[in-house]
Parts: structure tokens; sequence; C-alpha cells
């Protein structure tokens, strides 16, 4: 029997239950996670790749140009899962396991927490969740299914590919192994589309059972390896030419026309790493433009997808009152270094290995200094866009308040009417860390709280509009005003050392609190 047989069997043997309360005319709610996207490749955030689907969602909703990320794809997707601190629940890291000693960093979502589906599920929500999970694998009690999630279809391991899982990663319907590496999806399979697809049963699902739902849906475009189709890879091919540094000029000219930045802000220089583009050959050139091609190729196809799920929703009747977040887990990632990479015979099929690398990675992050794994803003910053056509009436606004992925939780509990718990399976839990967005959705001020980071010795505070930052364990200590120099040029330590030294000392007692190593 043919892999998509087996599935079809599947979704049609299963259904979700009848809820215990009723749906009234509580919203839904989708939440969108993209993977390794910088702050402006997306158009609404002064891209110039097209992205007419999520622009949409801009453009009948709001933008939000201080919403932050941890980092990095583990601690964030821990954050949003719980409304923590990632090193709270066990993951300060990726997923490898540092032992009881060390509890901020088990590689697992441990039982101090509760999740989205957690909390929602007993308030009558169908919770469904599709894509790249990588909160815990090793253990089936680490599964979504087993963390408050009525369905799953994606793969908890992690990304790492779109047509085929490589070894080690795995395609589950539930609890059930789909797809490896020795057991192949259909040759058309192709995760950005298979997320989506899936998620649309679910909720067609939900919408039969009468629940009201949480979809949250885990991509994992555009993380390396970048793959994409022909036709969508040679929309691009030529269209990179002018090279990363006349591409930043305009993307970051754009960003201010939008408001999304300070007139007054510098752009960060070209690292030293980066060469300038006119520096390159002609067939380097070539081989640049090609591998951005792909890049932009992976992102115009993750678009498709979101359009496909907002005109999914739109024809089955519930867009007006669905609640939809898109953010990314990190900024671009200069993995693949000043050279990037492109091997295989074919770059960007099944069998090729293509990063974009620091270059394209830093026209990502326009107009931020660093990448993902950082705590500068390069590293933290992502786009927020809140679409809810029923209550959000001020479209195509931004949205300048600070906040945090750990707000994610806040805001579902108020907007889904759902009870924050305080224990889980006997053990008492953490309180939520963050705050509700929706006094923000209204364009009110939001209550002030200092916001903290830390990512493999990588560590930041921000307070008010004071950033205090380190690239490393061993680093010196920087210090920010992010009103006047959000692109982090102007180094105060020297000139505020007491400032300094109060921001240093409240992010050692939060180091302390959430179970930081190496502080």
């Amino acid at each position: 029997m043919r892999p998509s047989s087996v599935v079809a069997l599947l979704i049609c043997g299963l259904s979700l239950p009848t809820p215990a309360v009723g749906a009234a005319e509580r919203p839904n709610i989708v939440v969108i996670l993209v993977d390794d996207m910088g702050w402006s490749d997306i158009s609404c955030y002064g891209g110039e790749i097209p992205t007419p689907n999520i622009d949409a969602l801009a453009n009948n909703g709001l933008r939000f140009t201080q919403f932050y990320n941890t980092g990095r794809c583990c601690p964030t997707r821990a954050s949003l899962l719980t409304g923590q601190y990632s090193h709270q629940v066990g993951i300060g890291d990726m997923t490898g396991d540092k032992g009881p000693k060390h509890p901020g960093y088990r590689g697992f979502l441990n039982h101090d927490c509760v999740t989205l589906g957690e909390v929602l599920r007993p308030a009558g929500y169908a919770t469904l969740t599709t894509g790249k999970w990588h909160v815990g694998h090793k253990d089936p009690s680490m599964r979504p299914l087993q963390r408050g999630f009525d369905r799953y279809y994606g793969v908890p391991e992690g990304g790492g590919f779109y047509y085929r899982p490589k070894k080690g990663r795995s395609i589950l319907l539930d609890n059930d192994v789909l797809y490896t590496a020795a057991q192949l999806p259909p040759e058309d399979w192709y995760t950005t589309d298979a997320w989506t697809d899936f998620g649309l049963k679910f909720v067609n699902e939900a919408i039969d059972a009468k629940r009201p739902f949480l979809l949250y849906l885990a991509h994992n475009a555009p993380h390396f390896p970048l793959q994409a189709p022909d036709a969508d890879i040679e929309r691009y091919r030529g269209q990179y030419m002018a090279g990363w540094d006349d591409l930043r000029a305009a993307r970051f000219a754009r960003q201010k026309e939008m408001g999304l930045i300070s007139a007054d802000w510098g752009m960060s220089p070209r690292p030293d790493a980066v060469v300038a583009w006119e520096s390159l050959s002609n067939k380097e050139q070539r081989d640049f433009d090609q591998i951005m091609a792909i890049y932009a190729a992976v992102m115009d196809r993750m678009d498709q997808s979101v359009g496909r799920l907002v005109q999914g929703l739109k024809e089955r009747g519930v867009l007006d009152n669905t609640l939809i977040l898109f953010m990314s887990d990190n900024g671009g990632t200069a993995e693949g270094g000043p050279r990037g990479r492109m091997n295989g015979t074919h770059p960007g099929d099944a069998d090729s290995d293509v990063y974009y690398g620091q270059p394209w990675a830093t026209l990502s992050n326009t107009p931020f200094r660093r990448y993902k794994m950082h705590n500068h803003e390069g590293g933290i910053a992502t786009p927020l866009i809140a679409h809810w056509p029923q209550q959000i009436k001020a479209a195509g606004e931004l949205r300048h308040q600070v906040c945090h992925v750990i707000d994610i939780m806040p805001t579902l509990v108020e907007v889904s009417g759902a009870a924050y718990p305080s224990e889980r399976a006997g053990h008492s839990i953490y309180p939520m860390e963050g705050v509700s967005l929706l006094p923000a959705f209204r364009n009110e001020q939001l209550s002030d709280r200092p916001l903290f980071w830390e990512h493999e010795g990588a560590a930041a505070v921000r307070d008010g509009d004071w950033k205090l930052v380190r690239a490393g364990a061993k680093s010196d200590w920087e210090l920010y005003n992010l009103i006047t120099d959000r692109t982090e040029l102007h180094n105060l330590a020297d000139q505020h050392p007491e400032r300094a030294r109060q921001l240093k000392q409240q992010w050692l007692a939060w180091a302390e609190r959430v179970h930081v190593i190496g502080r």
C-alpha cells in the first residue's frame, strides 16, 4: 500500500471528540512560526521577495516593530508553547540533555510547565499542530499528543529537509510513524505544503465537531538545506545580481519609508568577513545569485502556503473570527559562512545541500547586527503580524510596543477565556512570564517589564529603552539606547557605567532564577 493511502486511512479513522462546552463565539487561533527567517525578508518588512499572502495579513491587520524571539529554534518554540523563558522549561539550549544537575538544559519540556495545548484543550478547544516540533522527541511522553494536542502531523526531531526525511528524522501522524529515510513519502511531497494540507484537514475535524480550534503551524522553511521546486527557483534567477550591498541599502530605505525604523538610525555596516559584491568575479556573483534564488523560492513557497491556509479558512466561513499570528523563531543564519554552501549536481533538489551563508543573512537581518544564535537585534528581532478581522479594525497599522514570544501564552489565554492552571500532573508549574498583547492590539501601552535572553553564552537584557548585550560568555558587555540606536552602532557602556552595572545585576539575578549555567 502506498504511504499516501495509509495517511488517508488514518485520517478517515480518527476524529475529534464533541466538546464538553459549547464553542459559542470564541475565536479560532492560528499561530504560524517560520524558521530562520530574517526581520526584513518579507516584503511588508522591507524585503524584495514578493510575499503577497503574508502582506495581505499585514495590510488587514497589525505589524509589530519590536517583537522578540529567543535567537534560536528550540528555545523559541519552548517559550512560545509555554509562556516561560526556555531555561525554566528545560530547553536553554537545543535538545541535548545535560542531566538533572542542569535543569535548564534537559532538551525537552519538563513537568514544571504547561503548553498551549494543555491550557486551551480544557477550555473546549481542538488543539492541532503540524510541522516542526523540536522541543523533545527521545521519549513518547515528549510528543505533541502527550503535551496537550489532539492532532499532530509533522517532524518531532526538527527540520533539515523538504522532500524526504533525512536519517534521524521521521514524519508522524499523531503517534504513528508514516515516513522515515527508509520509508519515503510520495515523490510530490513537500514539507511546506504538507504542513498546511494537514492543518486544514484537522480544522475540518474541529469544525465538524463544533469546536473552536488552536492550530499551531510550525514551518521548517526557510531553514537550510534550501530546497524548492525548479519552477519556483527559476522565477528568481538573475534577480540577485545586484548584490547584497545594493539590495540591503534598498531594504533599509523601504523600512524607513514604511515607518518600521527610525529615520535617524544608521544601518549596521557590512561585516569584515563579507566582501563587497563588486569585488567578486562574475562566476562568484552568479553562484551567489543562484543560492539566493533558491532561498527566495523557499520563501515564496511558504508564502503560497499561507495563502492556501487563509483561503481555506475563508472557504470554511471561519476566517473573520480567527486570530492569526505570524512570526519567526530567530533571525537569518550565518551558518555556511562567508561563502555560503551550494553542494549537489542540481542545487535546490532533494539531494542538494544549500546554505545561503553570512552575506545573504546580513541582507535578511537588515538593518540589524549579527545573526541567529546571537542576542543582538539581528538574532532576536522577528516580525509579528496579527490578523483578526472581527476584532482588529486598525488595518495596516504599526505597533511599536516592546514584546516577546513569552507573551503569546497570556495573549491566547485571554483571547480563549481559558484558565491557566497552577499544576500539571501533580507538579506545581511556573506562572506565566509574559503579558497579554490585547492592549497592544488596541494600541494601548503594555506594562513595563525587563526582558532577558541567553543562548550558549550570548546574553542580553532590555529594560525600557536600554539594552545590555554580549556576544559570548567571554565577551565584553555592550550598552545601547534602542530609541536612538536600535541598530547597536554606538556602545555607551563607558559613558554610562552605572546603568550597565545595574542591568548586568538584573540579568544575573534572572539567570540564577531560570537556571542559566556559565553565568
